[in-house]
């Protein structure tokens, strides 16, 4: 019905197939079973038009009604299938997030419009700790350094290098990578070690032993202080390319020789949970994390 559909509304095999995204051969010889199968022509066909006869006409307006009978029949299924699941507390990583959770929420909103979706600005931490509690359903984070909590799943998204953050006008900015033991020469901005204990694991794992001479001068609290410190020349940091996506053009990123090891993103869910929308919000997570553009 749906190839019918696109065949009748552009009048033309070649412009349906292509709007359909499959060749032209299996299209039109699914027209023509369509046809066979009805016993009834539904296209006048010359050597250079294709048109509706009038039982074309007809089965065009009753091909579109069954079509829209099909789509409110899949969601009522769902809604039926949520349940009282309509609502989903999530948290999420700004900085680590930016760049796809947008989409990941636009093509979830698609699927099931009838759930509404709350977002919680929270760091790593938080987000564990409200999954393991009970008030979050769902997390967008930085894979944890240490063992996940028992009973949390997390799913992988994206991999992101560690960079070196410098303002534009910084020596090294026209550089083409920096080697760790010269970063640790420089007066360094970082996360705070109390809110994302994750972070400081990560330049551990990174540095070594040499984690130990880490000069640091500043720790900020959230990506956007991260980012005021960074560009008013306090210092430079060692973040997950990530960052460019919310402070742009405002700072530029140096790779690290030899490349460290990626920081990891994904969905954080409790093992073994159910309900529809989170596994909607699983599965829709993953295609759109595999089929967009990262920073």
């Amino acid at each position: 019905l749906r190839y019918f559909i696109a065949v009748a509304e552009e009048q033309n095999v070649t412009r349906a197939a292509a709007r359909l995204h499959v060749s032209q051969p299996p299209l039109t010889r699914q027209i023509q079973d369509l046809e066979a199968e009805l016993g009834v022509a539904l296209f006048e066909r010359t050597a250079k038009t294709i048109r509706l006869t009038e039982a074309g006409h007809v089965f065009l307006r009753e091909a579109k009604a069954a079509l829209q009978r099909v789509d409110a029949a899949v969601t009522a299924a769902r809604a039926t299938a949520i349940g009282h699941s309509s609502k989903l507390h999530i948290g999420h990583a700004p900085s680590a997030t930016a760049d796809f959770l947008p989409a990941v929420l636009r093509a979830f909103h698609k699927k099931l419009p009838g759930v509404r979706v709350t977002l919680h600005d929270m760091t790593a931490t938080e987000i564990l700790e409200g999954l393991r509690e009970g008030h979050l359903d769902a997390g967008f984070l930085v894979k944890p350094e240490c063992k996940l909590p028992r009973g949390v799943h997390f799913q992988a998204l994206r991999s992101y290098p560690m960079v070196v953050a410098v303002t534009p006008s910084h020596p090294w900015a026209k550089r083409r990578e920096v080697n760790a033991t010269e970063v640790l020469k420089e007066p360094i901005v970082a996360y705070s070690r109390r809110d994302y204990p994750n972070y400081h694991r990560l330049l551990a794992r990174m540095l070594g032993p040499r984690i130990k001479k880490l000069p640091l001068v500043e720790e900020c609290d959230s990506g956007p202080s991260l980012i005021a410190a960074v560009e008013s020349g306090k210092g430079v940091c060692v973040v997950p390319a990530f960052l460019a996506t919310t402070a742009g053009k405002r700072l530029k990123y140096i790779p690290l020789s030899p490349p460290a090891a990626p920081a990891v993103v994904g969905l954080a869910l409790m093992e073994g949970s159910p309900a529809l929308p989170l596994q909607m919000l699983k599965e829709t997570a993953h295609v759109v994390a595999a089929t967009t553009s990262s920073s």
